[in-house]
């Protein structure tokens, strides 16, 4: 099925400019094999909106700039946020012990807070991690036709954490640094039995309320993406057949907590710019989330990126559902110049191959020279 790009002509950004740039660099990733873009960009110029590629598959419309998408691990930010906003209330201690605030898991003891927010917990990704030689073993299914066949099925945060706690620990609590889902999802938990609100609630109290974010949303079991949104496409083999399905339709509770919310490209910009901005933590906490530690770069819920001496530093936390769906939330560390946008995958094409230098290109043309590790 071919796919149709936009061209400048059919956009009219809100501020009335011209930015050719942009929309060259979205084109990359359609050329790249995405389906589609909608992107989001707010700096000294103003703002800037705009999408390539098509909405669905065997159409022409491209996909909406207010268009609603899964939005993967960026989900991850949000309850690192919701966190350390208890931390600021006096609530959690940031080294503190999980186990004092969730005993029902036996965690050890070692394990603190701070630790689940910069992975450096050791605790087994229940989504499946790398082997000795480098190879991804699957956890919970996750990817291929495991995760086609099974993406409608409903977990509990609960039965994601006693799975990834029923593997062997990758290392001693604090020792290393390894990216585990089953931080994220302790991390909720913990949020929950806390403030003794559910997830959904929390994220109202904390964020969404206060930033008037209507549009993001914790779907729970639901599977459909409600308003406009973008299709996108997972590719699998099944019995040495490359076939694809549309998974718009899915059960994000496999990642609860860690890549489950829907959002869109103009409420990451409203948080991701009063996040950084100062306006959900106090200075000392947002300070320790803006500060890169172990080998992973990683802040409190945030990567920390050097783009070099013409780039300066950009903190993110993109995000991929596990089919079909991808997020960017970029940002330089005040949340003045911010990048936020939602991909959607092809039928017909793996974009992964491609898809740094496309993001490396993006990344150049909106905050300076650089790369994204």
């Amino acid at each position: 099925m071919s796919i149709t790009v936009t061209n400048q002509d059919e956009l009219t950004p809100p501020t009335g400019q011209e930015r050719p740039e942009l929309q060259e660099a979205i084109q990359t990733f359609v050329e790249s094999g995405f389906a589609g873009v909608q992107m989001r960009v707010h700096d000294e110029r103003g703002e800037w909106v705009g999408s390539a590629g098509v909405r669905k598959l065997g159409e022409t419309a491209k996909p909406a700039t207010d268009g609603r998408f899964w939005v993967g691990s960026s989900t991850k930010t949000f309850t690192a946020t919701l966190v350390l906003g208890l931390v600021a209330d006096g609530k959690v201690g940031l080294d503190a012990p999980v186990a004092d605030y969730l005993p029902e898991f036996g965690l050890d003891r070692r394990i603190t807070v701070r630790m689940l927010l910069q992975h450096t917990s050791g605790l087994y990704n229940y989504t499946g991690e790398l082997d000795a030689d480098g190879e991804f073993v699957q956890g919970l299914p996750s990817t291929g036709k495991e995760w086609v066949d099974n993406r409608f099925h409903s977990y509990r945060p609960e039965e994601l954490v006693r799975f990834g706690l029923s593997k062997p620990a990758r290392f001693e609590p604090g020792t290393d640094q390894s990216y585990s889902n089953t931080n994220y999802t302790l991390a909720r938990l913990l949020v929950e039995k806390v403030s003794g609100h559910s997830y959904a609630e929390e994220l109202q109290r904390q964020i969404l309320g206060p930033l008037g974010m209507s549009d993001t949303v914790v779907p729970g079991d639901r599977t459909e993406i409600p308003g406009p949104h973008a299709h996108g496409y997972f590719r699998y083999q099944d019995a040495g057949e490359w076939k694809a399905a549309d998974v718009a339709r899915q059960n994000s509770s496999l990642l609860a907590g860690a890549g489950d919310l829907i959002s869109t490209i103009k409420d990451l910009q409203t948080f991701f710019s009063a996040l950084l901005g100062g306006k959900l933590l106090p200075a000392p906490l947002l300070d320790q989330m803006r500060k890169p530690q172990g080998k992973l770069g990683l802040g409190l819920g945030l990567w920390v990126q050097d783009l070099g001496p013409d780039g300066g530093t950009i903190v993110h936390h993109n995000g991929g559902a596990p089919g079909g769906y991808g997020a960017l939330m970029i940002s330089t560390p005040d949340g003045s110049r911010t990048l936020t946008a939602g991909l959607t995958t092809d039928a017909a094409t793996d974009p992964a191959d491609a898809f740094p230098q496309a993001l490396g290109k993006l990344i150049t043309t909106v905050f300076g020279s650089g790369e994204d590790g």
